[in-house]
């Protein structure tokens, strides 16, 4: 069966999550990805993760997360004949990805300008902090430093004034699954007009704020401040409570939900017919939760309120979650055979979405810096001799 991006050839010129997390999801539905780093200074997030020994090898687990079948390809951008190499490389692609400094890719004459006139049917996708206009176009950030500026930061935490980040980068991997949506969409429309290529800018900040959308959008309406709420919801019957032995949350959110953890709970009499009902109640509301939920253990009150039609779970950890069986159910994660590489039994995850027709698959395991460089530079048209060349002027490794 194809894959929904067979024949796409991505270049990747991208580092740390974001950039590199997008071209991920590329890879797994079938795009030839070729990951093109600095042979001198590598992706790194190659040097982090939960291993250090991995992180020696230049195979961090968070460069591995999003490394699965990627090509690897060692160029200096800073020689000419790297930046050649890279020019030739372009020639025979569907879409580039960078998510350097904007106007970085230019002072080395591999803008979009130049490489839309070398490849009209080019997708060029740039990744940064701000985007490329604006002006805080030239500064840089990280996903927390985004997460702060954004105001995201600002509205998280337990309400003692003490701005929380999110526990997981997930403005990184947000911005990553954007490039990845727009990148899709623009293949699509040049699939419907003629094989013209566009630019794309994508910028970690805008896609905070859409991130923070139901929030900001009160707050434009009103001037409402989104406050620390920690766990707690505007409805009581939404939120975070202790059972005898473990927290969970409950959500039950709309009116009819409510209804039936009223009735399930025998507490027939705390039903509301409105919301405005419901918001006047919280402080009564949530004493009665408080002192029912408690009485049991959250497994059971998971069990039972699921069996009701009442979203309910126990607060898991991460190890505790992906050991589900419902994980594997999903084929969600797959685990490397690879007994001749350091990533032998490495587990990843694959993609957040089952396709019937174009299923995603992982068939590479994460390569070491530069482990294509002479087989690509071969199909390029380079010679022997020619390679050699550029590795003694340190261009490739």
């Amino acid at each position: 069966m194809s894959k929904a991006f067979d024949n796409i050839r991505v270049i990747d010129t991208t580092h740390v999550l974001a950039g590199p997390f997008a071209s991920y999801q590329m890879a797994v539905l079938g795009a030839e990805v070729i990951k093109v780093e600095s042979p001198e200074e590598p992706d790194q997030a190659r040097m982090q993760g939960s291993d250090r020994s991995l992180n020696d090898m230049g195979m961090g687990t968070a460069f591995m997360a999003q490394a699965s079948n990627k090509k690897t390809m060692a160029l200096d951008l800073k020689t000419e004949a790297g930046v050649e190499a890279m020019k030739r490389l372009i020639q025979t692609a569907d879409v580039f990805v960078e998510n350097y400094r904007p106007g970085a890719f230019d002072a080395l004459g591999l803008g979009y300008e130049e490489m839309s006139r070398l490849n009209p049917g080019l997708i060029y996708c740039s990744i940064s902090a701000f985007g490329s206009t604006g002006p805080r176009r030239e500064q840089t950030a990280y996903d927390a430093v985004i997460q702060a500026f954004s105001g995201m930061m600002a509205m998280t935490g337990h309400g003692d004034g003490k701005p929380l980040k999110s526990g997981a980068p997930v403005v990184d991997y947000a911005t990553g699954t954007t490039a990845a949506y727009a990148i899709s969409a623009a293949l699509f429309q040049r699939e419907r007009e003629g094989g013209k290529g566009q630019f794309i800018d994508v910028s970690m900040l805008d896609v905070a704020t859409i991130l923070c959308s139901s929030h900001l959008t009160g707050y434009l309406w009103n001037g409402k401040h989104p406050e620390q709420k920690g766990n707690v919801f505007p409805f009581a019957t939404i939120g975070y409570y202790h059972a005898s032995d473990a927290p969970m949350m409950i959500s039950a959110s709309n009116l009819p939900q409510q209804r039936r953890l009223w009735t399930a709970l025998g507490r027939e009499d705390m039903i509301k017919t409105n919301n405005n009902q419901r918001l006047d109640a919280h402080a009564e509301e949530a004493e009665v939760l408080t002192s029912i939920i408690g009485t049991m253990s959250a497994d059971y009150w998971e069990k039972f309120l699921q069996e009701r039609g009442i979203p309910a779970a126990r607060v898991r950890r991460l190890e505790e979650s992906i050991a589900d069986p419902h994980i594997a159910s999903r084929k969600l994660l797959h685990k490397h055979d690879a007994p001749d590489s350091p990533v032998d039994g490495l587990t990843v995850p694959v993609a957040g979405f089952i396709m019937s027709e174009s299923h995603s698959e992982i068939n590479l395991p994460p390569q070491p810096v530069g482990a294509q460089t002479a087989e690509l530079l071969q199909e390029l048209g380079y010679s022997q001799e020619e390679i050699n060349a550029m590795q003694k002027l340190g261009a490739t490794n």
